[in-house]
């Protein structure tokens, strides 16, 4: 992945930045810009409040944002945003290549329903290539990133919770082989993964963080390679077939490591001639799909590191990958503007070759249940596919802000996404649509 300052993505945030979206107006639409403290969202004690679902029936945009104030409509908005937003792309011309290919899918399905826009938690980013900084362990806890607090979010009681603040020193309370006791200083946060009870945080100088979330403090820090080009893209969890808790992380050094988080070591460790910016391990634990600063990607033996198949197909670098439950169908999503669904059993090519409306695809998650999977762009477009239709029918979310991440809970019965922009970042959710909506009232 590529080397950005944090400064760097300050600027390609401000270039974005739903707040000044009047700015880049100004000529042909002269008038107000956006002022939360006098947005009609806000009560008047000037404190954000959040949308509900039945605000958004009765006509509120879900992300609270006074599109009657503005000089600008929605509608011609999101024409602007489709035409000015520039996808980062380390292959010229990558999309222009692969939306050749694409097949379309019919939108219009409605799978999740909007259910609430919380804009007192803030989702931010470091590294715009890296959008893995949500992860919901339930409908209701929700784990994230917000500046440089870790967070935990109870969407039930709509209560935050500050598990680490990474500005000053962060050392673990507990001692273990391999441990820097010493901890660390000021770390950014470039991703995060939460399952079973174990938080991971990975840092832009190699850093790991690992906190069981039932134990006070920290449990377990080191620094996977003290190479200059060290950032830690991903981070899964996952048990072994013995049961043991492992994770894996996916680094810029070209190194992919395997850590035993009931021994606290490093057991395994992979070399590549690319940067790793992901690697997801199938159900039964026997294929590990390795995606990086290639556009071929890989399915390897987990044990040996052994190279099984080779993915061809896209045409730039690869930042997400995902397993569907069955064991032997995923997905990869590319710079190049496509997310291309793959079957285990015959990699020639691409079950599927999906595009996204305008950016790379940063993230890929299936839900539990197999249904769907959900696929995130750098901004503004989250899409839901409907599995059992050969990804031909999804639901198109749309909203506006650089997305953080995206997760669905353990059940599939939400969704989660993390929303950056400096006035309107938010966490949104989404709940499964069910038969029975009378449910609703006491879920």
């Amino acid at each position: 992945m590529s080397q950005i300052g944090h400064d760097e993505y300050e600027e390609m945030v401000d270039e974005y930045d739903m707040s000044d979206m009047d700015d880049d107006m100004d000529e042909d639409y002269p008038g107000g810009r956006i002022i939360a403290s006098d947005s009609d969202d806000e009560d008047s004690n000037n404190k954000v409040t959040d949308t509900t679902a039945a605000e958004a029936r009765k006509g509120k945009d879900i992300q609270g944002i006074p599109w009657h104030r503005l000089s600008i409509t929605r509608d011609k908005y999101r024409q602007t945003r489709l035409l000015q937003y520039k996808n980062y792309e380390n292959i010229p011309n990558s999309a222009d290549q692969s939306l050749k290919e694409c097949q379309e899918a019919e939108k219009g399905g409605q799978y999740y329903d909007f259910h609430r826009n919380t804009r007192s938690v803030k989702s931010t980013i470091l590294h715009f290539q890296l959008r893995n900084l949500v992860w919901a362990t339930s409908k209701h806890d929700v784990y994230l990133m917000s500046h440089y607090s870790l967070l935990h979010w109870n969407a039930l009681t709509s209560e935050k919770q500050e598990l680490i603040n990474v500005q000053g020193h962060v050392a673990p309370s507990e001692k273990h082989p391999g441990s820097l006791l010493e901890g660390f200083y000021q770390t950014q946060v470039s991703t995060l993964s939460v399952k079973d009870n174990l938080l991971v945080a990975g840092g832009f100088q190699g850093e790991l963080i690992c906190k069981f979330l039932d134990r006070e403090g920290v449990t377990f820090c080191c620094r996977t390679t003290f190479d200059e080009n060290a950032i830690t893209n991903a981070v899964e969890i996952y048990h072994t077939s013995s049961g043991a808790l492992h994770f894996m992380t996916s680094n810029n050094d070209c190194g992919v490591r395997v850590f035993d988080m009931d021994r606290f070591q490093l057991c395994r460790t992979f070399r590549f001639n690319w940067p790793v910016n992901h690697t997801a391990l199938s159900p039964d634990g026997k294929l590990l799909l390795t995606v990086g600063d290639n556009p071929e990607g890989l399915l390897l033996d987990p044990t040996t590191g052994k190279t099984i198949h080779e993915l061809k197909g896209h045409k730039d670098f690869s930042f997400a990958s995902a397993w569907h439950p069955n064991g032997h169908t995923f997905a990869t999503g590319n710079q190049d503007k496509t997310c291309r669904v793959w079957d285990s059993r015959n990699t020639s090519k691409p079950v599927s070759v999906l595009p996204g409306n305008l950016g790379a695809i940063r993230a890929v998650r299936f839900s539990s249940d197999g249904k769907f999977m959900a696929v995130a762009e750098p901004a503004d477009f989250v899409h839901i596919y409907d599995v059992a239709s050969g990804y031909c029918k999804r639901q198109e979310v749309d909203f506006f802000g650089e997305i953080s991440g995206i997760s669905f809970s353990p059940d599939s019965e939400a969704l989660f996404v993390g929303v950056w922009d400096r006035t309107y970042g938010s966490l949104l959710q989404f709940n499964r649509r069910r038969e029975f909506g009378y449910l609703d009232s006491v879920l």
